[in-house]
């Protein structure tokens, strides 16, 4: 992919060495979207309000429904780069199989690496995603699963990364070096 929005590159200006260093955690370089998004300084102070929320234990939802949250929505937006992302940092500390990184690329909830609850909350993605709502059929199996909290917070998830895909994806910002991308996992 060639940038349409180059990242910013070293030396920063102070305030946007400040706001990299806050998005990022401590002591790790601030990778392309963020150098990406500094470049309109006041957007990117309101991710660190929200990513801080959502990469949070505040998050009513766990650590690995927040990631199948993440990955699918970022991988039906077609947005390699998140999607790297998060699989280079999450994937093995939730517990992602390779079929299940797979599926969340190019398969099903109906995928036999899927439990019941998984495959519900992937299926509650692909309608977001497809309808942007959640149906009548579904909401029952989903609210059977899931809190009104973690309801909420997987619908505003996964719009939140919805904009980030769409935000990544238009800027055209480039893969990391060391993130995996979609075809690592082809069958």
């Amino acid at each position: 992919m060639t940038p349409r929005i180059e990242p910013l590159s070293e030396p920063y200006a102070p305030e946007v060495a400040e706001r990299l260093e806050a998005l990022m955690p401590p002591g790790e370089p601030p990778i392309r979207l963020f150098r990406t998004f500094v470049k309109n300084l006041p957007m990117a102070a309101g991710l660190n309000a929200w990513g801080s929320y959502y990469l949070s234990r505040q998050l009513s939802l766990s650590p690995r429904d927040r990631e199948l949250v993440i990955d699918r929505t970022t991988a039906r937006c077609g947005c390699e780069y998140e999607w790297g992302v998060h699989i280079a940092f999450y994937a093995d500390r939730v517990e992602l199989t390779k079929d299940q990184i797979r599926s969340l690329a190019y398969g099903t909830a109906s995928d036999l690496c899927w439990n019941a609850h998984d495959a519900v909350l992937i299926e509650a993605i692909d309608a977001l995603h497809d309808t942007s709502t959640i149906d009548d059929v579904l909401w029952p199996r989903l609210s059977a699963s899931f809190s009104e909290a973690q309801l909420l917070d997987l619908c505003m998830l996964s719009g939140w990364y919805h904009s980030i895909s769409y935000a990544a994806n238009a800027a055209g910002v480039e893969a990391e070096d060391w993130a995996p991308r979609f075809a690592d996992f082809l069958a």
